[in-house]
């Protein structure tokens, strides 16, 4: 019975010393140029093959802890070069089989026993599962991720603050305002008008279609936080039917409204 692990150095050292070769080889990718295969994934696949090499000597938990690293590192890099996960599970998938290859004919030279063949493949196997595994999940998290942070850029675009004069900004709202929508109004609000240093900022609603009591009660929520950092508000492009709707459901308005832009920016002019 084998007690140590000598006999599977040849396995790592045969892996190790054709590292360089096995970087270089296939699987060649059709959508990605060569640059980036020579100077950001060749250097993870350096790093893919140490690992597989060094998990036929080291424990489960070191091995794992190993690919760990790696799978962060590597899911990182596709999300950042906006590439497929299957580039990295090709890369996996495909470096299992050829240290497969290895490992049957360093099996056959050494002599080793079926069972001991088969620890061999079976512990490999579970650590190219595992790595297939985390580069999925980690992927799938950083992708998710950046979608979170475009759409967040997305949403403070949706209420932007357009400095019209050195005193007199304007918010264009188009669309519904949700709980969301109108935290990223009352942000960008506060926020820019007191950067920019205005003494107005004119909520323009001409592109809202429905105002309920929930959309009102947001919309004065942000006119009384401008009011306290010194920044007077008024309301233009409230359209009629909108008017009457908010009559209807009895929104009592203490601020000023026009009917359009240039009537409410007409009377900051008269005003200063």
């Amino acid at each position: 019975m084998i007690k140590s692990k000598d006999y599977l150095k040849p396995i790592t050292e045969t892996i190790l010393a054709e590292k360089m070769a096995l970087a270089n080889m296939p699987p060649s990718h059709d959508h990605i140029d060569e640059a980036t295969l020579v100077s950001r994934l060749k250097p993870w696949r350096h790093e893919l093959i140490e690992v597989y090499a060094h998990s036929f000597l080291k424990d489960k938990e070191e091995s794992e802890e190993a690919m760990d690293i790696w799978g962060e590192a590597v899911a990182g890099l596709l999300v950042s070069l906006d590439l497929k996960l299957d580039v990295a599970l090709k890369e996996i998938t495909y470096y299992r089989d050829r240290i497969g290859v290895i490992v049957k004919d360093q099996a056959e030279e050494e002599g080793f026993s079926f069972n001991h063949l088969y620890d061999i493949i079976s512990k490999f196997n579970q650590i190219v599962d595992l790595a297939i595994q985390k580069v999925s999940q980690t992927y799938m998290r950083d992708y998710a991720n950046n979608i979170e942070v475009a759409k967040y850029a997305i949403d403070e675009l949706s209420v932007p603050l357009v400095q019209l004069t050195d005193e007199v900004g304007i918010i264009p709202i188009i669309g519904e305002i949700d709980t969301k929508r109108a935290q990223y109004l009352m942000t960008n609000a506060l926020d820019k008008g007191s950067q920019l240093g205005l003494k107005y900022i004119i909520l323009d609603l001409s592109g809202v279609s429905v105002i309920d009591t929930m959309v009102a009660a947001q919309i004065f929520k942000v006119v009384d936080a401008l009011k306290l950092i010194g920044i007077e508000t008024m309301i233009s492009g409230v359209r009629p039917e909108i008017a009457q709707t908010m009559v209807s459901l009895g929104i009592k308005v203490d601020l000023k409204i026009y009917s359009s832009l240039r009537q409410a920016f007409g009377k900051i002019s008269i005003d200063q």
